[in-house]
């Protein structure tokens, strides 16, 4: 089990630092976590396992995962430091950490049977894990929970934006703005797409795409009342004439 498990863990860990999406990176960190919690239990060890699959699996991690689902998250954004030096400080930590993993493994003596797990869980697991949690490295475990709140305090302010300084217009304001911004011609708007245009009033007709004039894009009610303009002059010449298929 171990020698078909690890191989695929290693290769999980290394694909969740390569891959581009954020999803399938947090997947492929989900699939490490059940493999320590595999890990665990047959080292006898099942408290840990089930605690690692519910706890971290089951709701921290795919709680990240609705979370990237739902918000999304580019691949581009990564690159964009919200902190001078960042970098600097990122590679040289990794590296620190990477040299304190070597020489743990270093220092380990492998081919050696485990001491006193029987004694270790005499009274049950859970007894076991407390004691040795609450009791003989309670500081170091008071150490840890204060780095992982620092470290959750630094993924805030790592994935925090800073807003921008302008002051948010109302509707009116942008309204004033467009209009003193636009020409005579555009303030009214562009026409609709397929029009071509050569007058922004009511009263003038759309242009057809051979380039004659539309009386149907006069209303009605300005046709009643004589207010519709000569037509004829607002033609466009030169234009190459329609087949019966294009029109």
């Amino acid at each position: 089990m171990f020698w078909v498990l690890a191989p695929l863990t290693v290769f999980a860990a290394v694909g969740m630092l390569l891959v581009k999406k954020a999803v399938y990176s947090a997947i492929l960190l989900a699939f490490v976590m059940i493999a320590l919690a595999i890990f665990y239990i047959a080292q006898d060890a099942p408290f840990l396992g089930i605690v690692q699959i519910v706890v971290y699996t089951g709701a921290v991690m795919m709680l990240f995962l609705f979370i990237l689902m739902l918000v999304g998250v580019d691949s581009s954004d990564s690159l964009v430091e919200t902190i001078k030096g960042l970098r600097g400080v990122a590679i040289t930590t990794s590296l620190a950490f990477a040299a304190a993993l070597t020489s743990l493994i270093a220092r380990a003596e492998f081919g050696q049977e485990p001491l006193g797990l029987a004694s270790a869980n005499a009274n049950g697991n859970v007894e076991g894990i407390a004691n040795l949690i609450f009791r003989q490295y309670v500081w170091a475990f008071e150490v840890i929970s204060a780095l992982l709140i620092t470290a959750a305090l630094g993924a805030m302010v790592l994935a925090h934006s800073p807003k921008s300084s302008e002051a948010r217009l109302s509707q009116r304001a942008r309204s004033v703005a467009r209009f003193r911004g636009a020409s005579i011609g555009t303030a009214a708007g562009l026409p609709g797409s397929g029009v071509f245009a050569r007058h922004n009033a009511v009263d003038v007709p759309a242009l057809l795409p051979d380039g004659k004039p539309s009386d149907l894009s006069i209303p009605s009610v300005l046709a009643e009342r004589g207010d519709v303009q000569e037509t004829k002059r607002y033609a466009l010449d030169g234009l190459p004439k329609l087949d019966e298929e294009d029109k």
